[in-house]
């Protein structure tokens, strides 16, 4: 009897831990049923849904069941991304999966943004949605429990103070609450997140292999602030000191964990090294944008076009009626005009062809910071990508390593698809599974602009190693590199040129005053947040910057021909 309520107490904490979607019953007789749950109470866009799916099966026969999920948050379903799994269950087991529902991006008409989740299968059929409550200008916050119960209502009141309480119609809120017991150990988990807020207990509380996802999140831009009723220090707690393009505060809490809501809120937003990453999606890419600028305006020959269809009108009408099919043989026009019609559309579409081509082009420019210290041997990627396509034979394509992509709005011409302008339409289907990500669907339209933001972690064993000497380096990276600037640990530059792997770097001392012109050109190659992430780590002691334009980017379509210019950062390998 004890056991059996211990094992009751235990069930409910963790159900009261959860955010449960729906609970559908297949046998109330033997409780046979499927939940799910959201281990966030509200998803942010711009990343990924962590979501739980417990199936207790305790029938005799094998269920299967089906998810699908597709965001809504524009004008309707004018701009979609979906998703779907399928689950095994077998017979007199419960099974638990832990998957990553991939949400869009918008483009700066956001309303109402909703996940929407549908089940199906052989354990029947259910359906429910969830909400954001995130304004694309405002930081994306996850707030521990423990901060979230005396604090969520006064940090939600504080920010409908400044914003009218609304944002077009839907309810406003600081934050999606979390329990640290039961986050995921994969930092894609909380890529559509700025900030991340819990107690020093919360942090104490996370698994080991969470802890390590977040230190992957703040590499990459993320923001935790830890509170404290000590003076708990960045080692003591197991974070490191330099956090990438991230940041990590740690600020003082009464033993009540009450909150002052203005400096809270001002925390998570100006506070930040950089924009909130939905902000940055809907207004960095839509004007003036350095790569999109460079590939320059595609011109149209419409004479050739107006002039095919005035010849078509031409033999179609009068020579169709008067010369084929004349007075005595109209019958014919039954097959005149279709063949006229065909071979017009043949020459239109070879027309195309020659002037379009198939595949098209593109320009990536990477932002890359390697680790090599800690035994992270890991790369944090932000990838920004503009591209012309010709006639697309396939919309599909495989990044094969775990990443997310989101379209972003760009200056509107006759060929961009995605823009700010509130009749843009597109279904961006996205497909994680096995460390992989499968897309479908608007991404890349023929004869089209189209414009992506792409973040990764990745394992790398490229680094740049000091050696004994102390003017001589040596890069394990499997490409050239054109130009690397290191700043030694005395805070003096050294510059090299043409850098192959294995080969000794023989370091030349430059003046400050050489080295600012290269770091100041090679930030304004970035859009704002991206830039802002390469200045606030360009002026590191012990750290170098490399420029190439050989180094490989995060492939996406294959029939695209892209140029890539990759910077790369970080701390030497000693």
């Amino acid at each position: 009897m004890i056991r059996t309520l211990l094992a009751f107490l235990a069930l409910a904490s963790f159900a009261r831990a959860q955010e449960t979607l729906f609970r559908q019953v297949a046998d109330t007789r033997t409780d046979t049923h499927v939940e799910v749950l959201s281990l966030f109470s509200h998803p942010s866009l711009g990343g990924y849904m962590p979501v739980r799916i417990v199936i207790a099966n305790n029938q005799k026969i094998p269920h299967k069941i089906y998810l699908s999920f597709k965001d809504s948050s524009n004008w309707g379903d004018s701009l979609v991304t979906s998703s779907e799994f399928s689950f095994a269950a077998s017979p007199l087991k419960t099974t638990t999966y832990d998957i990553l529902v991939p949400l869009g991006a918008q483009n700066g008409t956001l309303n109402n943004p909703t996940l929407h989740t549908t089940l199906s299968g052989t354990m029947g059929n259910n359906a429910a949605n969830v909400s954001s409550v995130f304004s694309e200008s405002q930081a994306a916050v996850l707030l521990s429990g423990s901060l979230h119960t005396p604090n969520g209502s006064a940090l939600d009141t504080e920010l409908a103070s400044r914003s009218g309480g609304s944002y077009r119609g839907s309810s406003s809120g600081f934050s999606s609450k979390f329990d640290p017991k039961q986050l995921p150990d994969d930092w894609r988990a909380f890529s559509g997140f700025d900030t991340v807020m819990l107690t020093e207990s919360d942090w104490s509380l996370i698994p080991p292999g969470s802890r390590n996802a977040i230190v992957s999140w703040i590499r990459l831009g993320g923001q935790l602030v830890v509170f404290s009723t000590g003076s708990p220090t960045l080692k003591a707690l197991g974070l490191p000191e330099d956090p990438s393009y991230g940041d990590i505060l740690l600020r003082t809490i009464p033993s009540d964990l009450r909150l002052d809501p203005k400096p809270t809120v001002d925390l998570a937003n100006s506070g930040r090294k950089a924009k909130p990453r939905l902000d940055a999606i809907a207004t960095d890419f839509k004007s003036h944008w350095p790569i999109q600028s460079a590939f320059g305006e595609k011109s149209f020959n419409y004479i050739v076009f107006v002039l095919i269809l005035i010849v078509f009108g031409i033999i179609v009408g009068p020579v169709n009626l008067f010369v084929f099919a004349k007075s005595g043989r109209r019958h014919r026009l039954f097959v005149t005009t279709p063949i006229i019609s065909i071979v017009t559309s043949l020459i239109l579409i070879a027309l195309i062809i020659l002037q379009d081509g198939f595949g098209g082009k593109g320009t990536r420019l990477v932002l890359m910071e390697v680790r090599p210290d800690e035994n992270q041997n890991a790369a944090f990627i932000h990838q920004e990508q503009f591209s012309r396509t010709g006639v697309m034979t396939s919309p599909s394509f495989t990044i094969d390593v775990p990443a997310f992509i989101a379209p972003v709005p760009i200056a509107s011409t006759r060929w961009s698809r995605f823009t700010d302008t509130y009749d843009t339409r597109g279904s961006y289907d996205l497909q994680p599974a096995d460390g992989k990500l499968f897309a479908d669907g608007a991404w890349f339209q023929s004869r089209s602009e189209q414009g992506q933001l792409i973040t990764a972690a990745v394992p790398t064993r490229g680094r740049i190693e000091a050696t004994r000497d102390a003017d001589t380096l040596v890069s394990t990276f499997d490409f050239p590199i054109q130009t690397l600037l290191y700043k030694d640990a005395k805070g003096d530059w050294h510059r090299a040129e043409n850098i192959t792997k294995g080969q000794p770097i023989k370091l030349s001392s430059v003046d400050p005053t050489m080295v600012l012109p290269v770091l100041n050109k090679t930030a304004t190659l970035f859009t704002a947040r991206n830039r802002k992430f390469f200045e606030n780590t360009n002026d590191r002691n012990d750290h170098f910057i490399a420029i190439t334009s050989s180094a490989p980017g995060i492939e996406t379509h294959p029939g695209i021909d892209w140029q890539t210019t990759t910077v790369i950062t970080g701390p030497l390998a000693r």
